[in-house]
Parts: C-alpha cells; structure tokens; sequence
C-alpha cells in the first residue's frame, strides 16, 4: 500500500519559518556589556578620594566568568579566596584568574572575560560575552581604588529566565568588603587579618546614606 505524502499548506509552512529565534531558544547567546560608573564625590561624598594620576579614585579591570549555579566568585558570609582578596587589596587580577581558569578545566564555568582598568568614571565601559545553556550565569568583580579591600561585584546573574534569553538586563553594582583587611577608610594603612572574614556588602557610611546603600555602578546586559 502506498501512502500519500502530506502536504503542508504554504500558509503554515511560512508560520513555522517565521517563529520568533526566544521561541527556538537557541543554546548560546552574545551579549553587551555596559558597566557604568556612579562613585563619584557627589554621589559619596564621605572622605571620597583626592585626584591624582596614579592614586585617585579608579575601578581596577574587571574579571568575571560566566558559569552555572556550581559556581561562584565571591559570596556574602563566606571567606574570600586567595585570588579574590588580591583583587579587592591590589587590583590584581591574579590568581582570580587562574581560580576561574582551574574552574574552567573542571566544567563548572564557561569563559573568563577581563577588562583594562577604568581611569575615566565619567564614561561607561563596553565589552561583550557570549553564555550558553550549561553557563547562563555571569559574576564579575572589580576592585574599588584605593581601598582597604572593596570591590564592586555582581554575582550569579542568570541571561536565561523563563526558558529563553533575556533581551535585557539592568543591575545596579553595590559595593562589598571581601573581608580580607581590616581597613575603615579608603587610604587606610595595611591591616591583614588572619582568619580571612567573610565578604559581605560594604556597610559604612562610605557607601550607605540614610540607612540606604548607594550603587558604585550599573551593569547592563543587552542581548546582540
């Protein structure tokens, strides 16, 4: 017995054509990433640091990785590790990262991405990352400069909600302590701590006014 091949009406061939790409859910995605400075003296005041070409106030480079929910950079109320203290202390973005390289070998992220140090916190910094569906997640940090051991980080944000890539996401960037150093102002002279504390969000008047915490930053992702 024969059977007669169906034919699927050109009307319905189109539609299927023209399914919009979050429908099929592809399994990576490209994204921008705009990283947009607020810390300034206006913004917090309280013995914001003086100008100067080699100590004014600076982010160093940022050093992120995207990942999966096995992996984190930093977290609150757990000690920092040897890579993320010389971030927060010395800019440095060794060994953060050969810990996120090490991570990389182990599958448990996807990709390192760094940036040059931002001088100029008058203008937004622009880099891109690509995340797929095994490491939808990005965390980054940078270290705010000069400081005891502040950095400026956003942790385990996920590209993929609902099923599908976002097209855009908006966070504001708040400021932690890593817990490496004693330090209470930003030129504080060093004071190493043994045991490491652990990293928590910055809660000194540096950056909290009115009993409200105030960004050092904003991070958009913005999907190509």
């Amino acid at each position: 017995m024969r059977i007669k091949p169906q034919r699927i009406p050109f009307a319905a061939l189109a539609a299927l054509v023209a399914m919009p790409l979050a429908a099929q859910t592809p399994d990576r995605a490209v994204y921008e990433v705009t990283f947009t400075p607020a810390w300034s003296a206006q913004s917090h005041p309280l013995e914001y640091p003086k100008a100067g070409v080699l100590t004014g106030p600076h982010f160093s480079g940022i050093i992120g990785t995207t990942h999966g929910a096995g992996y984190e950079i930093f977290k609150a109320g757990k000690a920092p590790s040897p890579g993320l203290e010389r971030l927060s202390e010395m800019g440095k973005h060794d060994p953060l990262d050969a810990e996120i390289k090490a991570a990389i070998a182990k599958g448990s992220a996807g990709a390192l991405f760094e940036t040059d140090g931002i001088k100029d916190l008058t203008r937004p910094v622009k880099f891109s990352i690509t995340v797929d569906t095994r490491n939808p997640m990005v965390s980054a940090v940078a270290m705010i400069a000069p400081s005891p051991d502040w950095f400026a980080g956003v942790g385990n944000v996920s590209l993929m909600e609902a099923g599908g890539w976002v097209v855009a996401k908006t966070l504001d960037v708040y400021a932690y302590d890593s817990g490496g150093d004693d330090g209470t102002t930003y030129e504080a002279a060093d004071k190493d701590n043994n045991p490491k504390k652990a990293t928590a969000l910055a809660g000194s008047a540096h950056f909290v006014q009115g009993g409200r915490r105030v960004p050092v930053a904003r991070v958009t992702f913005t999907r190509r």
